[in-house]
């Protein structure tokens, strides 16, 4: 964790501060941070129990906080409404559902679980990272939020992936999507993550230091021009379709379920449940392989294989998990934006869907020769500001007093 902040971010935050709450005074201020984050790889291997490895990027929420002296939580996040939370109720409130508000809401009850009294506060937070790009802003700022109030409400600190699991009930109950943990367990980890969830209650994580520039590929994230936000529908029917194959198998989630169970009763769950579903369960057999062959790439610097394995993941995610395209037609604006990426690439690097997908961000790891131009002509195809270059961030979420 770090108690600094750089002047210039102090003084923007602090004039968000202020304009919305008046003269931040001599009192004590608390600093709140919360990373986004890049699935790098493990496409919908998480909520299935799978494996994933994640990386917390260098864009963020951030924000400054202090007791207000009442009941409610006032937060000014900057270019939207103030919006006020009264804390006489911890209870999911069903007008909330998709906001802010929700979040509020379901991290103070989280914490509260853990011990603290509600007490209101005034927060201003900037954030830096896309909304509706498929880099997890919301569960940045639900790690926010729950470091916040863990430090004005006098709790110990939860463990990262502690913190993560409150972040995801809050996603889950309060904002009403059906998550899995990754981006929250991103988000409060830090650094560059291997993750494993068959034990849901106690995941196991490990991290490795890893620049990717170092071996001469940049991470950029290019947004393919459609908020990802509209196509919740379309995300939770792919847990929904791999949940209902395992439970016709006997289990709550395909980690549980034998290969060889599946393989025969193939036919029989086609008819029930279509080609689609079968197709997605399929890929989450070949794509959590793919997780694990990919971090042992990484663990011994061998660049080139994951780059192939990223390839052949980003081929599965198209083929047989299908949640490149929200409906076929004219507009395919996640597989327009792979189609350029590759057309720039010409077999180098390695580009993949990210994310949830069907709008979002496609991923793309890029030699460093070609970035700058890959920047600018996917700009120019997709929209000045739709490409970024990224780099792993180790700060996960936290909270200190400045």
């Amino acid at each position: 964790m770090s108690d600094s902040i750089c002047p210039e971010l102090l003084s923007h935050l602090t004039e968000l501060f202020e304009d919305a709450f008046g003269p931040v005074g001599d009192g004590r201020v608390l600093h709140v941070h919360a990373p986004g984050r890049s699935e790098i790889s493990g496409n919908h291997t998480d909520h299935e129990g799978g494996h994933v490895i994640a990386a917390a990027l260098d864009v963020a929420v951030d924000g400054l906080a202090r007791p207000n002296g009442t009941n409610t939580v006032r937060v000014a996040s900057e270019g939207y409404p103030l919006i006020e939370v009264n804390l006489d109720t911890l209870d999911v409130v069903e007008d909330e559902e998709g906001t802010t508000a929700s979040l509020v809401r379901g991290m103070a009850h989280e914490v509260a679980a853990n011990g603290g009294t509600p007490v209101g506060f005034d927060l201003a937070m900037t954030c830096t990272v896309p909304s509706g790009g498929g880099l997890s802003s919301s569960a940045a700022v639900e790690g926010a939020f729950g470091r916040a109030m863990e430090a004005l409400w006098g709790v110990t600190p939860a463990e990262p992936v502690a913190l993560a699991q409150m972040s995801q009930r809050t996603e889950n109950n309060y904002y009403g999507k059906p998550c899995g943990l990754m981006d929250q367990a991103a988000v409060c980890l830090g650094g560059l993550a291997f993750m494993d969830f068959e034990d849901s209650a106690n995941p196991k994580t490990q991290k490795l230091e890893l620049d990717f520039e170092k071996y001469g590929h940049a991470l950029v994230l290019v947004k393919v021009g459609a908020d990802h936000a509209a196509s919740t529908d379309d995300y939770a029917a792919v847990p929904g379709e791999m949940q209902a194959i395992a439970a016709k198998l006997g289990h709550a989630r395909l980690c549980e379920v034998n290969r060889t169970d599946f393989d025969r009763d193939v036919p029989a769950l086609r008819e029930e449940f279509g080609d689609r579903a079968v197709l997605r369960c399929i890929h989450y057999w070949y794509e959590n392989d793919l997780v694990d062959r990919r971090w042992e790439a990484l663990q011994s610097a061998n660049i080139d294989a994951f780059l192939s394995l990223t390839r052949a993941s980003g081929a599965s995610s198209a083929m047989y998990l299908q949640n490149v395209v929200a409906e076929l037609g004219r507009e395919q604006p996640a597989m327009y934006a792979l189609g350029l990426a590759e057309h720039i690439l010409n077999g180098r690097g390695a580009v993949r869907i990210h994310g949830g997908g069907f709008g979002g961000t496609i991923q793309a790891f890029v030699p460093l020769d070609l970035v700058d131009g890959f920047i600018e002509r996917m700009d120019y195809w997709l929209g000045s500001g739709s490409s970024r270059r990224y780099k792993v961030s180790d700060e996960g979420a936290f909270a200190a007093w400045l």
